[in-house]
């Protein structure tokens, strides 16, 4: 790393201003300064100061997404006003940033090392202490863990929201399923398409999880990842599994300076945004479901990046909300709980799918039961929405025809649900390949349905991702996946709902079920199946939840 490092401080010298759009920032000065990585490309970054004189501390997010919009930018200066240079950073090759867009390649530990060189250019300038700490979200908090594993000696603290630590299982991939039409479009953040393309491409001859994927899975690392992290994960969003499992792998199995310093927070969020509110989705949480993002970090860099005692490291190491019902007067939960690790104890409890549509504790006797519906590509149901649609009203997509549900009993005391929500179906196909996804609500007594969670398992991967066995047309065959996290009481009078399906576009792009190889470039529009999901004697499907005794 010696000659990278010299190479950075010679460089330093050389960097290209380039004129940004001018906005008031007050006391704040803004520099949008072209960073040199070990490369000679050059990465565009906004970079805000204190006003002043003095050295300060630098912080920087890294992302695909543009940072010169004025929101982001004003963001930054806001929490500049800290007392910290806050650089806000493009991946190479997106907008203006120079090089090959290669989506996160160039931040890892393979030969480029953008992060690393990043940190190590803002902790040498003559306006820094030396002191440098990481924050952001998603594509940022990738970046994060990314870094980590590289190890620059001039990074002390990160601070982390919804992140990711493997990009087939959260990112590229979901549960094995693809995402083109997203990635596809993403190429807009690139400054050369074709790069997008090509990257694309490289994709569709890696289908499984080999190395090419492992190169860009940090959760093989965490004995290199050595400093403290605040981490922040949302009860309605899917990759909260890649921020519970960072926690877990930093504070369990980190280095000297990881092991037991680790902080997380867990709350009834959406992916993203700051600050997190309490009003999401359909439902509106008491107020104290809010936490103001910007002033915790401060409080987190300030004890970390200029030493002030201020007792942000002794705070209990977890802290997680406790949903309950809105809306219900005396309703328990809505209430955060505290606790030295992650997930609490719980007692996992099997309810199983019935035939008759219900969900209930007891093992299905009857020797054979399937509920079968149609899976068209063409004709998928309709799940009109980009992001997760979590605490809203599902009823919409559970009353389309090609749709399954299974529903408790009402309850006639409450259940207290913390932790990870598996599954265990049984299925068939009559095509080779096709996608089974799993919700679970919470119905309310008035008939809504509130999506807590859902996830899919493309069938090909049903026994691993890192190799693939197509259905026997006709055959049953257990499927096996992780659902999602959660911490709910669901209210007595409320029910506990199931639902199955597998299309609905164009959240979920359909398979097109030919079993023909996973591309990116899918120009056969597929075939129809009939799906049956068995729920009989010998083939009990079940959800299983993790009970609070």
């Amino acid at each position: 790393m010696r000659h990278a490092f010299a190479f950075l401080l010679v460089c330093a010298s050389s960097l290209l201003a380039v004129e940004s759009p001018k906005i008031d920032f007050g006391s704040i000065r803004e520099e949008h300064i072209m960073i040199p990585m070990r490369d000679g490309k050059r990465l565009s970054a906004y970079v805000f100061f204190p006003p002043g004189e003095g050295k300060w501390p630098a912080i920087f997010e890294q992302r695909y997404a543009d940072i010169s919009s004025a929101g982001s930018r004003k963001a930054a200066a806001k929490f500049a006003e800290g007392g910290f240079v806050i650089a806000l950073i493009n991946y190479r090759g997106t907008h203006e940033s120079e090089g090959v867009y290669r989506g996160y390649r160039g931040l890892q530990w393979g030969p480029l090392r953008d992060g690393y060189d990043v940190c190590e250019w803002l902790g040498t300038q003559p306006w820094s202490t030396g002191k440098v700490g990481t924050y952001g979200g998603s594509q940022a908090g990738y970046a994060q863990n990314y870094l980590a594993v590289t190890q620059p000696p001039h990074l002390v603290a990160q601070y982390m929201t919804d992140t990711g630590l493997s990009l087939y299982q959260e990112g590229y991939r979901i549960g094995g399923a693809t995402k083109p039409q997203r990635f596809i479009k993403g190429g807009s953040v690139a400054r050369d398409i074709n790069d997008n393309t090509a990257m694309l491409k490289e994709w569709d001859q890696h289908p499984n999880y080999d190395d090419y994927w492992r190169d860009e899975d940090a959760s093989l690392h965490f004995d290199k990842m050595n400093l403290p992290c605040f981490t922040i994960g949302s009860w309605f969003d899917f990759m909260c599994q890649g921020s519970v499992a960072s926690f877990i792998g930093r504070q369990q199995h980190g280095g000297d300076n990881s092991r037991g310093k680790q902080q997380l927070i867990i709350g009834p969020w959406l992916h993203g945004g700051y600050p997190k509110s309490n009003k999401i989705g359909d439902l509106v949480f008491p107020e104290n479901a809010q936490f103001d993002v910007y002033p915790h970090m401060t409080t987190w860099f300030n004890h970390y990046l200029k030493g002030e005692e201020n007792g942000v490291e002794k705070d209990t190491t977890v802290k997680y909300y406790v949903m309950g019902a809105v809306g219900e007067t005396g309703a328990p939960g809505n209430v955060w709980r505290e606790a030295k690790d992650f997930p609490p104890a719980a007692t996992n409890v099997d309810w199983f799918l019935q035939p008759d549509g219900s969900l209930g504790a007891a093992k299905p006797s009857v020797p054979w039961a399937g509920t079968s519906y149609t899976s068209d590509p063409v004709h998928p149901m309709s799940l009109p929405y980009t992001g997760f649609p979590g605490a809203k009203d599902a009823r919409g997509f559970e009353e389309q025809a090609e749709v399954r549900t299974w529903t408790s009993e009402v309850l006639a005391q409450p259940l207290e649900i913390t932790g990870r929500i598996k599954a265990e179906v049984f299925v068939s196909s009559t095509a080779k390949d096709t996608d089974f996804f799993l919700r679970v609500t919470d119905v309310y007594p008035d008939g809504r349905s509130i999506l807590l969670m859902d996830y899919p398992l493309r069938a090909r991967y049903r026994e691993g991702f890192d190799h693939q066995k197509l259905l026997v047309p006709g055959e049953i065959a257990k499927l096996a996946w992780d659902i999602g996290w959660t911490s709910i009481i669901i209210n007595k009078g409320h029910q506990v709902r199931v639902t199955i399906a597998s299309t609905g576009a164009p959240f979920y792009e359909p398979n097109p079920q030919t079993g023909a190889p996973i591309s990116h470039f899918i120009t056969d529009p597929g075939i129809a199946a009939i799906n049956t999901i068995w729920h009989d004697a010998g083939h009990a499907s079940r959800v299983i939840l993790p009970v609070m005794r």
